[in-house]
């Protein structure tokens, strides 16, 4: 990913754009941070393993989660405490995951 310039009137409040393959991220700075430990992105990819395998080598530590039918995952944690889940469909034709909009 390649960080993007923000505008100069968000450029003052801090924070980090990036952007890469049809995904863009904002990261912003808030005074009283709590890591988001349940709240997380799930990030579509798709080379999982060498991901996974990547972010070892660099000593993060990955906890797999085999509970979403149709897709391999893991969780890590970024450097202030975030969860992230990376998730690769076990097959081209994985379903599509729903959600339920009743509650």
């Amino acid at each position: 990913m390649r960080e993007v310039r923000k505008p100069l009137v968000l450029a003052a409040r801090g924070g980090l754009w990036v952007r890469g393959d049809g995904l863009e991220i904002h990261l912003g700075v808030e005074q009283d941070f709590r890591p988001a430990r349940k709240a997380h992105p799930g990030i579509l990819v798709g080379r999982l393993d060498e991901l996974a395998q990547r972010l070892t080598e660099a000593d993060v530590e990955l906890s797999w989660d085999e509970e979403f039918p149709g897709f391999r995952r893991f969780y890590a944690f970024d450097c202030v405490g975030n969860r992230l889940e990376f998730m690769s469909p076990l097959h081209e034709s994985a379903p599509e995951h729903e959600i339920d909009s009743s509650s």
